[in-house]
C-alpha cells in the first residue's frame, strides 16, 4: 500500500491540518487582540498625559511626567517630531521606538512622546507563549492522531491479515463495536465460501471418478472393435466412438485441472510452440478432403509454467472450431514472440458471441453457427483457461473475412 493511501496517514495529517487551522485562526485573533490592546493602552497613557501636562505647562508648573513620557510644546518640540499628524504615531528615533501623541490647545501645538520598548518586551514574551502553545498544540495533535490512528487502524490491520491467511477463526469477533460487527460479519461470509468450496471440491472429485472409469470402458471397448474390424461400416463409427471417448477425458481433465488453486510457479515450463505444432498436426485431419488447407507457421521459441494439457486445450480448441467451420480457404496457426494466432479464412464470428466473449464473468452465447466460432462454448473454455494461465485472449476481424484469435502469453 502506498503511503498516501494509509488509513493510518490520513487520520494523522487529518490532526495535524486540523490543528494548524485552529492555530492560525487562535493567532490571528492573539495578534488582533494584542494590537488593539497595546493601542487602547498607549492612547489612554498618552491621552491622560496631555490632559495633565498642559494645563500645567500653560500655568508654568512642572511638566515632569513618569519614566518613558515627555511633553513637548511649541519651540521645544524636537526637531525630528515635528509635522506629525495629529493623533498617535509610532516614530523610530536613532533606532529607538517612540509613541508620539501629537495634538493643539488654545496654547499652541504639543506632543507627548513614551518610549515604546515596554510595550515590544511585553509582545516579544506574549507573542513566544502564544507560538509555543501552538507548537504544542500541533506536537500533541499529531501525537494523538498516530495514537487513535494505532488503535483504529492495527485491529483492521489484524483482521485483514487472518483473512489472507485463511484462518478459520477470526480476531475481534468478540467486540461490541462496528469492528466486531465487521470481523462477524466476515468469519460468517468465510465460512460459506469455505462450505461451498468443500462442496464443490467433493463434487469435482466425484464427477472426476465417475466418468473416468466409463469413459476408459468406452475406449477400451472402442479400441477392440478397431483391432477386430472387418469392415470400413463398423472401422469408422468405433474411431468416432474412440475420438469423442478420448476428447472427453482431457475435458474432464481440463476441468479438474481449472477447479484448482493456480500454483503455476511450482510447474515445470512448457514449450508453447511444441505445443501449438502438435494441437495444429493433431486436427489435420479434420480437414482431409475439403477445400481447406491447414497451415502451420513457426516462429520464436518460448516457454511458460502452466500444465501442458491446459495449453494444448486452449489452443486445440481454437484449432479445431477453426477447422470445423471454415468451409474453404485456410486455417493458419502461427507462433510469435509470447503469442500464438489462429485465423481462419471462414463468415467470422456471430455478433451474439463476439459481444460477450470478452466481458469478464460472462459465457459466450450458445448461437448455432457456421462460422468459425462454432456454438461459442469452446471459446468459454478458452477464455477460462486464459484467466487460470495469467494470458489474455483476443478477437479481430481478419482482413479479407474471418476470424483472428491471439492468445498472449507475456506476463501484463
Amino acid at each position: 500500500m502506498r503511503a498516501a493511501e494509509s488509513l493510518r496517514r490520513r487520520i494523522v495529517v487529518a490532526f495535524v491540518s486540523f490543528s494548524i487551522v485552529l492555530s492560525l485562526f487562535i493567532a490571528v485573533i492573539a495578534a488582533l487582540a494584542i494590537e488593539g490592546i497595546e493601542v487602547h493602552l498607549v492612547d489612554n497613557r498618552l491621552g491622560e498625559a496631555a490632559r495633565w501636562a498642559s494645563p500645567r505647562q500653560a500655568a508654568g508648573l512642572s511638566t515632569e511626567m513618569p519614566a518613558g513620557l515627555r511633553f513637548h510644546r511649541g519651540a521645544d518640540i524636537p526637531q525630528s517630531l515635528r509635522g506629525l499628524p495629529e493623533g498617535v504615531s509610532e516614530v523610530d528615533v536613532d533606532g529607538v521606538g517612540l509613541h508620539v501623541l501629537t495634538g493643539a490647545d488654545a496654547n499652541g501645538p504639543y506632543i507627548v512622546v513614551d518610549h515604546e520598548s515596554d510595550y515590544e518586551k511585553v509582545e516579544l514574551v506574549v507573542y513566544s507563549m502564544f507560538a509555543a502553545v501552538l507548537l504544542g498544540i500541533m506536537v500533541f495533535a499529531a501525537v494523538l492522531g498516530r495514537f487513535l490512528a494505532r488503535r483504529i487502524v492495527n485491529p483492521i490491520t489484524e483482521l485483514a491479515d487472518a483473512v489472507g491467511r485463511g484462518s478459520s477463526s477470526l480476531p475481534l469477533t468478540h467486540r461490541g463495536d462496528e469492528l466486531g460487527i465487521l470481523a462477524r460479519a466476515l468469519e460468517a461470509h468465510t465460512a460459506e465460501l469455505r462450505a461451498f468450496l468443500d462442496r464443490e471440491r467433493f463434487f469435482t472429485g466425484d464427477v472426476s471418478h465417475e466418468l473416468r472409469s466409463p469413459l476408459t470402458v468406452i475406449m477400451g471397448a472402442a479400441e477392440i472393435l478397431l483391432t477386430q474390424a472387418g469392415s470400413e461400416a463398423i472401422r469408422a463409427p468405433a474411431e468416432r466412438i474412440y475420438r469423442a471417448a478420448h476428447e472427453a477425458a482431457e475435458c474432464v481433465t481440463v476441468l479438474l485441472l481449472l477447479a484448482r488453486a493456480p500454483e503455476l510457479g511450482r510447474l515445470a515450463p512448457v514449450q508453447v510452440e511444441a505445443i501449438a505444432a502438435r494441437e495444429a498436426e493433431r486436427y489435420r485431419p479434420l480437414v482431409a478432403g475439403r477445400q481447406v488447407a491447414l497451415r502451420y507457421q513457426d516462429g520464436p521459441a518460448f516457454a511458460i509454467r502452466a500444465p501442458a494439457e491446459l495449453c494444448a486445450a486452449a489452443i486445440g480448441n481454437l484449432v479445431r472450431n477453426a477447422c470445423q467451420y471454415t468451409e474453404r480457404g485456410e486455417v493458419l496457426v502461427q507462433v510469435k514472440a509470447g503469442q500464438v494466432v489462429v485465423e481462419d479464412t471462414g463468415p467470422g464470428l456471430p455478433a451474439a458471441v463476439r459481444d460477450t466473449l470478452l466481458q469478464p464473468g460472462s459465457t459466450p452465447a450458445s448461437v448455432p453457427s457456421r462460422g468459425s466460432a462454432g456454438t461459442g462454448l469452446g471459446l468459454s473454455l478458452v477464455r477460462r483457461i486464459c484467466e487460470y494461465l495469467g494470458a489474455t485472449l483476443s478477437y479481430e476481424d481478419r482482413a479479407g473475412g474471418g476470424s483472428r484469435f491471439i492468445i498472449d502469453f507475456t506476463p501484463t
